[in-house]
């Protein structure tokens, strides 16, 4: 069974080491935030395990708990 994931759009105040976000609306890839600086994101992509460094404007939603 497919988990339903809610998302939000993104508060750029409230982002945090450990939320996963998503650039499109559909959630498509989600990343895991690694870390935060100046900014920009160091992201996991959950699907494939990539890393990516990414400005934080460039993530629109969050995954909600």
């Amino acid at each position: 069974m497919q988990q339903i994931r809610q998302w939000n759009v993104i508060d750029r105040g409230h982002i945090a080491a450990g939320d996963l976000v998503s650039a499109e609306a559909g959630g498509l890839p989600v990343y895991r935030v690694l870390a935060l600086q100046d900014r920009r994101l160091w992201l996991r992509e959950e699907q494939s395990g990539r890393d990516h460094i990414a400005p934080m404007d460039a993530m629109r939603w969050k995954l909600v708990d």
